[in-house]
């Protein structure tokens, strides 16, 4: 969804490995944050989901030795050495790194505010949980590139940034910030400039054509970097036959199931008719075999629809507080709008019919990841709206484990970085979401989050978040 210093490519954008960081090199502003800076930490007496799937495990210990984790296991196998920072977490459980696969870092907001989020987005993502992002399109992409940079130097508390370029749309009005392309050649020299300025994905957006989908998607394969879409004018069914690496938002932007769609052409009011579409019928059956054939995951954003849809539970007292005054009056008006609509356009089966066909993804073998997108109206917030896809998800009727899988692992495995992150196991990188209470049999402890570590170093979630209050909005 959208309203929408040049530096050494091979210093800037390192591998997950390449770029962990110690509390010793991090600038005093950051490890003003840092509530752990031992060399060896050890997390016991825990509950453990570890982004496998697998059940939850009790009594676990977690060992942490500079960047890695060195163990994990029982507490009574788990042998923690001498002169360790034990950290007695009894009643907590403790999740993988979320990987944030829509989680831009720009805002926007009702009245049409847009803002990069260069000081509230780390902090917030990081704050939550989210120790990894894809960027999934940027409107000011050297402001993306210098907060990754930032971040990579230790000078910004934040998640591991993968940069995705600005965004590819077609026709020839409208598109703000985002790049027209309008022929092949177009979409090749687009792709090959910001290959060379390092990014890892490239995002279609909505009015695109077939001819420069495929033109881009065959430029970006052949400099080793993908593609990624919130599409339209081109369907998921026919995406995938162009080559496509991976599809956002699920049912809302698939227009396979829109009878008014012709090629090459976004209908109006497409989603509205997509919304109400059988998830049972042979289309939805098509499209996801079409999918999970050629290995194309998706991305679900649920929490950036939800704030649409009527009496939804879309007031949480900690978005409120971080958004700035004029922010936060202007989605309040917005959604009481939508609450009080006689008429709402956008209805709850609508929402239930896109949870469906997710689960119906994942039942059939697709990988499904997750990102907040923290744009619409405003009402879903870097983090907090990664926290909130949580609790959807299990509403949608995923397990605990299956939920955490999807938001941990699977997007390490869509970003290629799996053999690092991703999940709780020896030898990764201790990236570590420490939550106050038991989440597998309460989805809202996703949100007691006390300390993230990521590259084994423990961010103080609380503090993070007060550095931000009143400020998303602004910057």
């Amino acid at each position: 969804m959208h309203n929408v210093r040049f530096l050494s490519i091979a210093s800037l954008f390192l591998s997950a490995a390449a770029s962990a960081q110690s509390a010793g090199t991090l600038t005093p502003q950051v490890r003003n944050f840092v509530s752990v800076g031992d060399s060896v930490v050890a997390l016991t007496n825990v509950t453990i989901i570890d982004g496998t799937g697998s059940a939850p495990k009790t009594g676990q210990t977690i060992l942490i030795r500079g960047d890695r984790i060195a163990d994990v296991g029982p507490v009574a196998r788990v042998r923690v050495p001498a002169g360790a920072r034990v950290m007695q977490l009894g009643g907590s459980t403790v999740i993988p790194g979320l990987v944030g696969m829509h989680d831009h870092l720009f805002y926007t907001a009702a009245g049409g505010r847009a803002v990069q989020m260069s000081f509230t987005g780390p902090r917030l993502y990081l704050a939550s949980g989210v120790t990894s992002i894809r960027t999934t399109g940027g409107r000011s992409p050297y402001a993306e590139i210098n907060t990754k940079e930032a971040i990579d130097a230790g000078r910004v508390p934040g998640p591991r940034v993968h940069l995705t370029a600005p965004y590819i749309t077609g026709g020839t009005s409208g598109a703000g910030s985002m790049a027209q392309i309008t022929s092949p050649d177009a979409a090749r020299r687009f792709v090959a400039y910001w290959a060379q300025e390092g990014v890892e994905w490239i995002k279609a957006y909505t009015d695109i054509r077939s001819a420069e989908l495929k033109a881009a998607i065959d430029e970006a394969h052949k400099r080793g970097i993908k593609v990624t879409g919130h599409l339209c004018s081109v369907s998921f069914r026919e995406a995938v036959d162009l080559g496509i690496d991976n599809l956002e938002h699920g049912l809302f932007t698939n227009t396979d199931f829109d009878p008014q769609k012709k090629p090459d052409t976004c209908p109006p009011n497409s989603m509205v008719r997509v919304a109400a579409a059988n998830m049972t019928s042979d289309t939805a059956k098509s499209v996801i075999q079409t999918m999970v054939a050629k290995g194309v995951g998706m991305t679900s954003t649920l929490a950036v629809y939800e704030p649409f849809f009527a009496n939804r539970p879309t007031k949480d007292e900690r978005t409120l507080e971080a958004m700035s005054p004029e922010v936060r009056t202007a989605y309040l008006n917005v959604r009481n709008t939508i609450d009080t609509a006689t008429s709402p356009v956008l209805t709850a089966p609508m929402l239930k019919n896109a949870m469906a066909f997710e689960k119906a993804f994942v039942a059939a073998g697709g990988r499904l990841a997750a990102g907040v997108d923290p744009t619409g109206f405003g009402g879903a917030l870097a983090g907090f709206g990664d926290q909130r896809n949580y609790e959807l998800l299990v509403e949608a009727g995923f397990t605990p484990p299956q939920t955490i899988q999807i938001m941990s692992a699977n997007g390490a495995k869509i970003l290629g970085v799996y053999d690092k992150l991703g999940s709780i196991e020896r030898g990764k990188l201790a990236d570590l979401v420490v939550l106050d209470g038991d989440l597998a049999s309460d989805p809202s402890v996703i949100r007691k989050v006390t300390t993230v570590f990521k590259d084994g170093v423990g961010y103080d979630s609380a503090k993070l978040i007060a550095a931000v209050k009143g400020r998303v909005g602004i910057d």
